[in-house]
C-alpha cells in the first residue's frame, strides 16, 4: 500500500473511537462515528458515468468490491464485522453515482488483485498504492495521495532514514513491507550496518501495539493510518520524522475493462459535486484531497 509527503493529517477527529485495553490498541468501535445516518444527502445516478459500466455489471445492479478491512481509518472493521470508514465512504458515494448496491467481499490484501483478474471481484478498497508493478496485473483509478510516516514511542528518538538494527513493524504485504522496508535495510547491509529487523503482523492495529508494548521500536505505514494510531494511543505513540514518498492510492479493477472509466468519471463526479471533500473531511483526512482523478498515474 502506499506514500505522500503532507502534512501530518489529524484524522481523530470524526473517526471511530478506539478503547485502549491494557495498553493495546483495540479498533473496535465504542465512540462517535462520522455522520452516515439516514439524514445524509442522497447522491443522484450520474448516468453518463453509469453509462460506461461494462454491460454484465450494469445488468447485475451491484459492485463487488474485495477489502481487507484492518487498515483504520481507511478500511475496518465495527462490531458486526461490517467494512467501515473514509475509503468505504467513498465507495458507498461511488456506487450511488453509478446506480449501483456496493457487495463488500473481505479477504487477506494480497488475495484482492488475483480475485479482480480471475473475475470473482469488479474492483478493490485496500488502500492500494498504484505503481508501476501493480499496473502490470491490474488498471488503477486513483483518488488520493497518501505518504509514509513512522510512529515511535513517545519520548524515543527514531530517524527513518539511519534506523539500522531497529525493529520495525509494519502490517503485511503492504508497500512498507515488501519495498520501503526491505529497500532501507538493504542500505544499511550495504554501509555495514546491522540490517533492519522487518516485523510483519496481519492487521495494521497488531502493528501499532507491538511499538505501544515495546515489542517493536517504531512502525511505518500511510500517512492516515500512523496519523490515527498516534491519535488514538492516548500519548504512547508519536510520529518518527516527517511524511515522504508521494504516491496515489487507486481503486484496482481488470486491466483493459470499461468499468475504470466508469469508476473514473463517477469519482470526478463526487469531487465536482462536494461529495469527495465533505467524506474526506468528515474522517479527517482531507489533506490528501485530489482535484483530478486519473488512471494508471503511479510509477
Amino acid at each position: 500500500m502506499h506514500t505522500r509527503r503532507l502534512l501530518i493529517p489529524t484524522v481523530a477527529a470524526a473517526a471511530a473511537a478506539v478503547l485502549l485495553l491494557s495498553g493495546c490498541v483495540d479498533n473496535t468501535t465504542g465512540g462517535d462515528e462520522p455522520n452516515t445516518d439516514s439524514s445524509a444527502p442522497t447522491i443522484a445516478v450520474d448516468e453518463a458515468a453509469a453509462a460506461l459500466l461494462p454491460a454484465e455489471i450494469a445488468d447485475s445492479g451491484k459492485l463487488v468490491v474485495g477489502t481487507d478491512a484492518a487498515y483504520p481509518p481507511n478500511e475496518y472493521k465495527d462490531d458486526a464485522g461490517n467494512p467501515i470508514g473514509w475509503d468505504v465512504d467513498l465507495v458507498e458515494a461511488l456506487g450511488a453515482k453509478l446506480g449501483l448496491e456496493v457487495e463488500y467481499e473481505i479477504a487477506s490484501f494480497d488475495k484482492i488483485i488475483p480475485s479482480i483478474t480471475g473475475g470473482t471481484m469488479d474492483m478493490g478498497m485496500s488502500s492500494f498504492t498504484d505503481n508501476a508493478e501493480r499496473q502490470k496485473q491490474v488498471d488503477f483509478v486513483d483518488y488520493y495521495s497518501a505518504g509514509i510516516l513512522w510512529a515511535a514511542p513517545a519520548g524515543k528518538t527514531v530517524d527513518p532514514d539511519d534506523a539500522c538494527g531497529l525493529k520495525v513493524a509494519v502490517q503485511a504485504t503492504t508497500y512498507e513491507h515488501t519495498d520501503e522496508l526491505p529497500a532501507k535495510s538493504q542500505a544499511c547491509v550495504d554501509a555495514g550496518k546491522p540490517a533492519i529487523q522487518i516485523t510483519p503482523f496481519d492487521t495494521q492495529d497488531a502493528a501499532a501495539n507491538a511499538v505501544v508494548l515495546g515489542q517493536a521500536d517504531a512502525m511505518s505505514a500511510d500517512s492516515p493510518v500512523t496519523g490515527y494510531a498516534i491519535a488514538q494511543t492516548d500519548g504512547k505513540l508519536e510520529a518518527a520524522g516527517e511524511v515522504f514518498d508521494s504516491a496515489p492510492y487507486g481503486f484496482p479493477v481488470e486491466k483493459g475493462s470499461e468499468l475504470a472509466a466508469a469508476v473514473q468519471a463517477a469519482m470526478q463526479s463526487l469531487i465536482d459535486d462536494g461529495t469527495y471533500g465533505d467524506i474526506l473531511a468528515e474522517w479527517g483526512v482531507e489533506s490528501g484531497a485530489v482535484d483530478t482523478i486519473e488512471i494508471n498515474a503511479g510509477t
